[in-house]
């Protein structure tokens, strides 16, 4: 499974390669193109492209880069598309999350996740969205990699022209940027104004202020709330009580059979897991998110079947199979 970390620009994409390399020692070690910064300025890098999109090829594993691989790059296996780049455009937005779009059912690519550090995902909200597409540009790899061809100057018209249908509409002029600190300093100089100011920091402990969840359900609606509530709502108007839940689940042949309906809804089993936080199984974790039975994990469920004494009416030999299943 490979991965796509978009930063604002090549010097933000060097920043991030190093330190994912210092993270992940161990894969680097295996081999160093494990993490790769594919930018238009580093050959090394536009070498290992092909490499990349290629899912036979299993290194690189991460790509850095800022602009070049917004477009072009048919990366069927890429799982995971992470922005740490200011995005106000949308057609640079849905070329960005194009990325990891492609199918692949060889690979098990059925899905992808955006990891959204800059509140670039509010444009999922956003009425143009699923509007008519405004221009469209066809690209190859090759045209990336040839460092002869228009690439760069295609997508710089294909921005320009993006940010024509968004300036068209009439606002109010932005108020003068102010900094918020402790010293009290005033509106930036007006020749500093559009400035991006760059903020490096290190040894500072970090976490986690809020967060927020957004998917879009079986309709296509985009929903924004707990995936736990979710699930409770969409199980309710399959089945009402929990009688009637644990009775189809114990009349069905299959039981594969209902977590697939689920899944087809729109319940991911993974991120009700990890909302969740125990180790349950489908049955105890909807019995416990859905109609608020208490959890119960795997391992309590079998130190409760021990302590009933069930298996005694077994011989010795049946129970020591048994007690070694548990």
């Amino acid at each position: 499974d490979k991965t796509i970390v978009f930063c604002n620009d090549i010097d933000h994409a060097e920043r991030m390669r190093r330190a994912l390399v210092n993270l992940n020692p161990e894969q680097v070690k295996k081999n160093d193109k494990y993490v790769m910064k594919i930018t238009g300025d580093d050959e090394i890098g536009k070498a290992q492209l092909d490499n990349f999109i290629n899912p036979k090829k299993p290194y690189p594993v991460i790509a850095t880069t800022s602009e070049l691989m917004t477009t072009g790059v048919d990366a069927k296996t890429c799982k995971l598309v992470v922005l740490d780049q200011n995005i106000q455009s949308m057609t640079k937005f849905k070329q960005i999350i194009g990325r990891g779009t492609r199918i692949d059912e060889r690979y098990g690519k059925l899905w992808f996740t955006i990891l959204d550090f800059k509140k670039a995902t509010e444009l999922f909200a956003d009425e143009r969205f699923d509007g008519i597409p405004e221009k469209v540009m066809d690209t190859t790899p090759e045209d990336i990699a040839d460092p002869d061809s228009d690439f760069e100057e295609k997508l710089e018209e294909i921005s320009e022209h993006d940010d024509e249908q968004v300036t068209g509409v009439d606002e109010p002029p932005a108020p003068p940027y102010q900094v918020t600190d402790t010293d009290d300093v005033g509106p930036l100089p007006e020749e500093d104004e559009k400035k991006i100011r760059k903020f490096h920091v290190n040894g500072v402990a970090v976490g986690v202020i809020a967060q927020r969840v957004q998917y879009y359900d079986a309709d296509g609606k985009l929903v924004t709330e707990s995936f736990k509530d979710y699930t409770r709502k969409t199980l309710l108007k399959e089945y009402a009580s929990l009688d009637d839940f644990t009775r189809k689940w114990q009349d069905a042949d299959r039981k594969e059979a209902i977590i697939h309906e689920l899944e087809q809804q729109g319940i991911i089993w993974e991120v009700l897991a990890e909302e969740v936080g125990k180790d349950l199984d489908p049955f105890d974790m909807l019995c416990h998110v859905v109609y608020g039975q208490p959890p119960l994990t795997r391992k309590e469920r079998a130190e409760n079947v021990r302590k009933r004494n069930y298996f005694t009416k077994y011989s010795e030999a049946a129970q020591a199979v048994l007690d070694n299943l548990l």
